[in-house]
């Protein structure tokens, strides 16, 4: 792993069967566990998207967390998008479906 604790971003989508699963609370809980900043939400096509920010190492965890899912969940694949943080995102929390951004 990674142990440069400098910030970065993760923009990752999950596909498969990841709505009415509990995925969203299950990346609400992992990210908190994991003391990132960002959110989680469903989107109208079915996918789950994450944005977190926080140190490379535990996004990596995040990530591994992401391509597992709750144990009612199907990952059929996780799409992933590395970036700098930008500081904005605040405490991991839920969003609203379809939420566009910051």
């Amino acid at each position: 792993m990674d142990s440069d604790p400098s910030p970065v971003r993760l923009d990752a989508t999950v596909r498969g069967r990841v709505q009415g699963v509990g995925f969203r609370y299950y990346v609400l809980r992992e990210a908190t566990d994991l003391g990132l900043d960002g959110w989680v939400a469903n989107t109208m096509d079915g996918s789950v998207r994450c944005v977190a920010e926080g140190p490379r190492d535990r996004l990596d965890a995040l990530l591994d967390r992401l391509r597992t899912g709750p144990p009612a969940a199907i990952v059929e694949r996780v799409s992933e998008m590395w970036m700098p943080a930008t500081g904005t995102l605040g405490p991991f929390g839920v969003r609203s479906r379809d939420h566009r951004g910051d």
